[in-house]
């Protein structure tokens, strides 16, 4: 069994953020522990990088320009049921809906990382492969 770091070397990672400086910030920590990462910065540019790469794992501000972030779950949900997402905001949504799990903005990219990002990425790995 391979380590969750080595896992991490052939994994894609879609962060999606209307701040710039928020987006440049995670995708440099996830770049840096090995991950492969596109970004969005809007609903629209994320739905279209979702569907032209094999991404196993969403994480998505709440709040962006044309969508929620919930919203733009439950779109990515029909494309890829299978691809967990992950909110990552200052403020919870009403609802989760098809949200896999929520990170308040005040935990470090690092411990999200650690406690979220990780897990999720290699239990999503390891489903579609008992699928082929």
């Amino acid at each position: 069994m391979r380590s969750a770091h080595s896992l991490s070397r052939k994994l894609l990672i879609l962060c999606v953020e209307d701040n710039e400086v928020q987006l440049r910030l995670r995708k440099l920590v996830l770049e840096r522990d090995g991950y492969f990462v596109v970004s969005a910065c809007n609903a629209t540019e994320a739905l279209r990088v979702f569907r032209k790469n094999p991404v196993c794992l969403v994480l998505t501000d709440h709040t962006l320009r044309g969508a929620t972030g919930t919203q733009l779950a439950a779109r990515m949900k029909r494309l890829k049921p299978e691809v967990p997402i992950v909110l990552y905001s200052g403020r919870p949504p009403e609802s989760m809906g098809p949200v896999d799990c929520y990170i308040h903005k005040s935990e470090s990219v690092e411990h999200i990382q650690e406690s979220s990002v990780r897990p999720r990425i290699i239990s999503s790995k390891e489903a579609s492969r008992g699928r082929g």
